[in-house]
C-alpha cells in the first residue's frame, strides 16, 4: 500500500489528498489545525511542517508540498519550509515533489515552457526560484528525488485567486469587474482540480522526477473574454468591466497588505501569460476540465 504526506489542505491540498485516496493509496494530511478532507484513507495531523516533517513523512513514497506562508510573508517563512520539506525527503527516502507557479521565469515573451530558464526579476519570482533550485540541486547529486508542478492562474472554489477576489463576486452581484490587468491579453487559467490531478500523477510516475511539469490548462483568454464567459454561465448580465487606474491601484495597494504584494506580479498580467503544457500531455493521460463546467462550479458556490 501506498503512503503519501500531503503538506496543506488549502483547494488543492484537499483534492490531491482526495483522489490519491479514491486511488488506493493512503494519505497522511499536514496542516497547523489538523483540517482537511474526509475520508477513510486519509489522516488528518495538526503540526508544524517547519518542525515536525520528518518523523511525520517516515515510511511515505512522496512528499507532496501544498502548502505556502502568507502571501505577504513569503520571503521571511518560505526558507524555513523549504528546508524542512528537504531534509523530510533526504532523511526517509521520500519524493519530494512541489506545488508552486510560473513566478520563477520572470517576464518572457511568448509561450511559457516548462523549460525555460529560471529568471525571477521580483521577490516573490525569486523564493519560488530557491525552493526549485534547491530541490533540482538535490535531486541531480542523488540525496532525493524532487520535481515541481507550475499551473497558471488559478479556477476553483475557495482558492486564493485573483478571480474568486475581483471578478466572480462582482459579476454574480451585477458589479463592475475593475481589474489590475491588460484586459484583452490572453491568460493562462488553471482548474484546481487539474492542478490535483497532475500533481497525483507526477507523484505516481517513476519517469517523472528532476524536472518541472506544467498543468493542463482550462483555458487560455483574456480576463475580459473570462468575465463574459462567466455571466453567460451564470445566467447574468455582462457587467462594466475595466483596468484598474495607477490611482486606484495605490489605494487597493494601501488598504490590503495582499494586494500590495501583488503588484509586483503585475507584469504577468500585462502581457500575454500562456503556459505550454504539451510536455505533460504527452507524458500523462491529462485532460483539463472545460471551462465551462468549472464556470458552473464557481457560479454555484
Amino acid at each position: 500500500m501506498t503512503f503519501h504526506v500531503v503538506v496543506g489542505a488549502g483547494p488543492t491540498g484537499t483534492a490531491t489528498a482526495l483522489q490519491l485516496a479514491e486511488l488506493g493509496d493512503d494519505v497522511r494530511v499536514i496542516t497547523r489545525r489538523g483540517t482537511g478532507p474526509t475520508h477513510p484513507r486519509i489522516e488528518l495531523v495538526a503540526a508544524d511542517a517547519t518542525t515536525g516533517l520528518t518523523s511525520l513523512a517516515s515510511g511515505a513514497a512522496t512528499i507532496i508540498n501544498c502548502a505556502m506562508p502568507a502571501y505577504d510573508r513569503w520571503p521571511e517563512e518560505t526558507p524555513a519550509l523549504s528546508a524542512a520539506l528537504l531534509a523530510a525527503a533526504e532523511k526517509t527516502g521520500a519524493a519530494y515533489l512541489n506545488l508552486s507557479n510560473a513566478y520563477s521565469y520572470g517576464p518572457v515573451d511568448g509561450p511559457l515552457t516548462d523549460d525555460l530558464p529560471i529568471r525571477p526579476t521580483t521577490i516573490k519570482g525569486r523564493v519560488r526560484a530557491s525552493m526549485y533550485l534547491d530541490g533540482l540541486a538535490a535531486h541531480e547529486v542523488g540525496r532525493l528525488r524532487f520535481a515541481e508542478v507550475r499551473p497558471g492562474d488559478y479556477l476553483g472554489v475557495d482558492a486564493l485567486c485573483l478571480f474568486n477576489l475581483a471578478i466572480g463576486p462582482k459579476v454574480l452581484a451585477g458589479e463592475e469587474v475593475v481589474f489590475p490587468a491588460d484586459l484583452d491579453v490572453a491568460h493562462s487559467w488553471t482548474y484546481t482540480g487539474d492542478v490535483a490531478k497532475t500533481l497525483v500523477a507526477v507523484a505516481r510516475s517513476e519517469e517523472s522526477w528532476g524536472r518541472a511539469w506544467h498543468t493542463p490548462q482550462t483555458s487560455d483568454i483574456s480576463v475580459r473574454e473570462l468575465v463574459e464567459r462567466f455571466a453567460a454561465v451564470a445566467g447574468v448580465p455582462v457587467p462594466p468591466v475595466r483596468e484598474m487606474t495607477p490611482v486606484e491601484l495605490h489605494a487597493a495597494m494601501k488598504a490590503d497588505p495582499i494586494m500590495a504584494e501583488s503588484v509586483e506580479m503585475q507584469y504577468l498580467y500585462l502581457r500575454p501569460s500562456v503556459l505550454d503544457w504539451s510536455r505533460t500531455a504527452a507524458t500523462f493521460d491529462l485532460k483539463p476540465t472545460p471551462l465551462d463546467d468549472v464556470l458552473a462550479e464557481l457560479a454555484t458556490r
